[in-house]
Parts: C-alpha cells; structure tokens; sequence
C-alpha cells in the first residue's frame, strides 16, 4: 500500500458521516413531535439496524466467531460507548444546527490528550498546550448565541457534545487494542452484534424509547426506516474504512481527519439551502454563516497544531 493510503481511507468517513449528520437532522424536525420521542426511537433502529452489517462481515471474515473473550468484553465496551455517544449527540442536536454540533467533535483529540495526562501521566508539550487553547477558543465562538443583544452559553449543546466527544476519544483508543489483538473485522462484528443486542434491551426495558418506537413505526414507518437505514449503512461503510486507516496510523494522525467532517456539513448545508431548500434546516444568515467559518478557521488550525505535534 501506498505511504498516504491511510490518508485516503480516513478522508472517506468524515464525508459520508457528514451526510449522517444532515439525515439525522431531518429525521428529528420532520417526524417527532417531542423532544424525547426522537432520541428514543432513533437510538433504538440505529442499535438494531446493525444486524445488517454483521452477514458482510462475516463473510469478509469467516473466523469472526473465534474473538479471544478478553477482547469480546472490550469491544462490547466500545459498542456502549458508541450509544451513549448517539444519545449525547442526538440530544445536542434536537435543539440546535447539524454544522454547529459537529464543529465540538474538535474537542475529541483534546479530551483524548487531557485523558492520557490525567491517568496516565504522559507529558503534555507547551505547543499542546496553546492548541488546546486554540481549539476550545474555536468552539466557543457558536457556544453563544446573541438573541435580541443578550448573549446566551448554550449549556445544552456544549454539554451533551463533551459527553459524545469523551465517548468518541475513548472509544477509539479502546477499539484499537483490541482490534490489533484480533483484526478489525472481528473488532466490528461483535461490536455490531453487541449493538443489537442494546437496541433490543432498550425496547425491552426502556418504556418510553419503546412507546416513541413503535409510534413512528405506525405512522412514518416507511419514510423513517429507509432514511435510517440510508444513514446506517453509510455510517457503518464509514465506520469500517476509518478502522481500517486507524490499524495503518498513529490515532492522532487519523483524529486529525475528524476537521473535514465540520467543513463537509457547512458545505452540504450551504447547497441544501440553495438547491433544496425544503429540506434544509440550517440558519443561512450572514452572520451565522461567518461565526461558523470563523469557528471552523480557528478550531482546524488549533486541531492541526495539536495533532502535529502529538504525533511524532
């Protein structure tokens, strides 16, 4: 392979997530009423839509069945990261932009350097540092809102976005262990089985999740169903390119790819506004439309900085 093949592969996922973010938007405003029926439902057919990439991976890799115990409980580790990261992130973006929410992803590779300093005492660089402070600047510029001249923090999207961004740091980090223990294909097959089998115990248990589930099933089945499962299989097909690229590079330099995903949904969300307009759910005035290119400016560079000089 060639030396920037990992490259190629991790500028895939960051696209097709990008259009993840967009169906996931339109699902929430269009088809719930309620703040909580979206969350639930949707938690519940993307857990269980998994079951569709277990048959490809199988057959990718016969002797997925052979995953050492050990490394069984740390992939259904990370696959209960992966939810609690949809739930935080699904709620961050019932009340705000898709371009906006994203844009906190940037915090992934700081949290994922704060983590390592604080359990396991790796040494953080003076650049480190002033990148950190860059990309948390950035982010801060869309984690206010000037309404009627009064600024408001919005605490509802930053918070539940830390939570998303903490799971996701993580979760990279833990896949990779057990993925280079066994392979990447047995990394994902058990994780999606375990994704199954959490999408059945919340409709099991989760009384709410599973009122909300069935109700869109009766009235918005079919629009609901083929969307969710457009949006699962490309987040799936880039879930296992970017496993992929992760196994061929230092996970920061694959982190580091996580910048396209926020100029994707601005650039997805611009030629919706203007090509399709009834589907956009973006706010196209000009002022927020500097905010976010400002705030994408400031946190790309700062990622780049910290990335860089983290990676050696």
């Amino acid at each position: 392979m060639g030396q920037n093949t990992w490259f190629l592969l991790a500028i895939v996922p960051p696209f097709l997530w990008s259009l993840c973010n967009h169906i996931d938007k339109h699902l929430l405003s269009k088809y719930f009423d309620e703040e909580d029926e979206g969350v639930g439902a949707l938690l519940i057919v993307s857990a269980l839509a998994s079951i569709i990439a277990t048959p490809f991976l199988l057959i990718a890799d016969p002797s997925v069945m052979e995953v050492g115990n050990g490394n069984f409980w740390i992939i259904a580790l990370t696959a209960v990261l992966d939810v609690i990261l949809l739930w935080a992130y699904l709620k961050a973006l019932q009340k705000d932009y898709a371009s906006n929410v994203i844009l906190y992803y940037q915090l992934v590779p700081v949290l994922g350097i704060l983590t390592g300093y604080v359990f396991l005492e790796e040494v953080i660089t003076d650049m480190q540092f002033v990148a950190m402070g860059i990309v948390i600047f950035g982010t801060s510029v869309i984690s206010f809102d000037n309404t009627d001249g009064k600024f408001r923090f919005k605490a509802h999207t930053v918070g539940f976005m830390l939570i998303a961004c903490l799971c996701w740091a993580t979760e990279l980090a833990i896949f990779k262990v057990a993925a280079l223990e066994e392979n990447p294909w047995r990394s994902l097959f058990w994780k999606h089985v375990v994704l199954v089998i959490i999408g059945g115990l919340m409709f099991a248990f989760v009384p709410t999740y599973r009122v909300s589930f069935l109700k869109v099933m009766r009235s918005n089945s079919v629009p609901v169903l083929g969307l969710n499962l457009l949006n699962e299989s490309l987040y799936m097909f880039g879930t296992v390119i970017y496993g992929f690229a992760v196994m061929l590079a230092p996970v920061a330099l694959v982190l580091l790819t996580e910048t396209f995903q926020s100029i994707f949904v601005f650039m997805i969300a611009i030629a919706m506004v203007l090509m399709w307009p009834k589907f956009a759910t973006e706010d196209v005035e000009r002022r927020h439309i500097m905010k976010k290119v400002i705030a994408i400016a400031i946190t790309g560079v700062g990622t780049y900085l910290l990335l860089t000089n983290g990676a050696d």
